[in-house]
């Protein structure tokens, strides 16, 4: 297996934090985005093979700006991981019914 460069979004709680540690433990680089990069950081710690950056997948130019940083950093991406998310429960779930 080669090393590869995960750009995972939403890697700051839940599921983007359990790819982030799973892709470093297998040996591979991770950019780490989250809207609080603080927050990612204090999760994930610190290692030679992460880059935490803020990314709002909202916004066309923190994208550009993410992009960059790992090019910059890693040389390149290889494997995205699209976490980010909102979820609002209660719609349909409050009729008892799925509409």
């Amino acid at each position: 297996m080669s090393k590869k460069v995960w750009l995972i979004t939403g890697a700051g709680r839940g599921m983007g934090v359990e790819f982030a540690r799973a892709a470093l433990a297998s040996g591979h680089s991770v950019v780490a985005t989250g809207r609080d990069r603080e927050r990612v950081s204090k999760v994930l710690g610190t290692s030679s093979d992460l880059l935490a950056v803020t990314l709002d997948v909202t916004s066309a130019a923190d994208a550009e700006v993410t992009v960059r940083a790992a090019v910059d950093r890693f040389g390149r991406i290889d494997v995205l991981v699209n976490n980010a998310a909102s979820f609002y429960a209660g719609g349909c779930e409050r009729h008892g019914r799925i509409v």
